[in-house]
């Protein structure tokens, strides 16, 4: 496959959220190149990586590890910066990891205060920020909960309340279900859905669970072993809401590992 490679799934009758007319991409990268190191000790992350992010569209990047999906993602959030390349961000960027990364010694309702305290919200309007994002990732009543008190899940959605209390209009999330059990997983891909769906919001999703990445995404990005680039894309029109474990959502997905494994053989040789 070429990095212009699209596959379609067919015309089946699809959800995915509207990409309004005449607004830029959220999330635009042209030729974008990452090395690390000098001389000899130089590792190419990235070579010549296209994408586009529409306003509200779900954008699922899959790859083997080591390809550079996070890396990626850093640029993106302006954490780093390409070595060749443009990058445009119209909109402001939030970032969540695997782990929560919660600060043990504030609540759940502190660590997202302190995310509006430092936007420069007032105190009152703070708490009723808070309360509000603490709805929208169903913790009601769990605002006085320290992060030890609460399972992965719940810190996951803190961690998503806290994002969102940054009026972030792109969401970008560094596998942040990877280490969850299945079911905790299947919930959180429903509220994120919500979220996503409430919000218009543009999410760069990256994740190893090519599953996940159908169940979630309007469109599957497929990247190349080491360095990264864009093997293929894979539009996925299928209706939503979506199970995990439905016939459609696997066949994509069986599709997305077969391009997987053949750059991963590729790659060997």
């Amino acid at each position: 496959m070429t990095q212009t490679d699209v596959i379609s799934t067919n015309g089946l009758n699809g959800s995915s959220a509207p990409h309004p007319a005449g607004q830029p991409p959220a999330v635009l990268l042209r030729q974008v190149s990452k090395v690390y190191g000098q001389g000899s000790r130089a590792v190419a992350a990235l070579d010549g990586v296209d994408l586009a992010v529409q306003p509200g569209q779900f954008v699922c990047v899959v790859g083997a590890s080591g390809c550079g999906k996070s890396t990626l993602l850093n640029l993106v959030a302006g954490l780093d910066a390409p070595a060749t390349g443009r990058i445009a961000v119209d909109g402001r960027p939030s970032l969540m990891f695997q782990e929560a990364a919660l600060f043990p010694w504030l609540t759940a309702g502190g660590n997202i205060d302190l995310a509006l305290k430092l936007a420069g919200v007032g105190r009152t309007e703070r708490r009723e920020r808070v309360a509000e994002l603490l709805r929208a990732v169903h913790l009601e009543g769990f605002g006085p909960k320290r992060p030890h008190e609460l399972s992965g899940g719940m810190r996951q959605r803190v961690a998503l309340a806290r994002a969102l209390a940054q009026d972030t209009s792109i969401l970008l999330m560094d596998e942040p279900f990877g280490a969850l059990d299945a079911m905790t997983r299947d919930l959180l891909h429903d509220e994120i859905e919500t979220v996503w769906t409430a919000r218009h919001l543009a999410v760069l999703f990256v994740t190893h669970n090519v599953r996940e990445a159908v169940r979630l995404g309007d469109r599957v990005v497929v990247m190349s072993s080491r360095p990264g680039r864009v093997a293929a894309t894979i539009d996925i029109d299928l209706p939503r809401p979506r199970r995990i474990e439905s016939p459609e959502v696997a066949e994509l997905a069986g599709r997305a590992t077969d391009l997987l494994r053949a750059e991963v053989r590729r790659h060997a040789r």
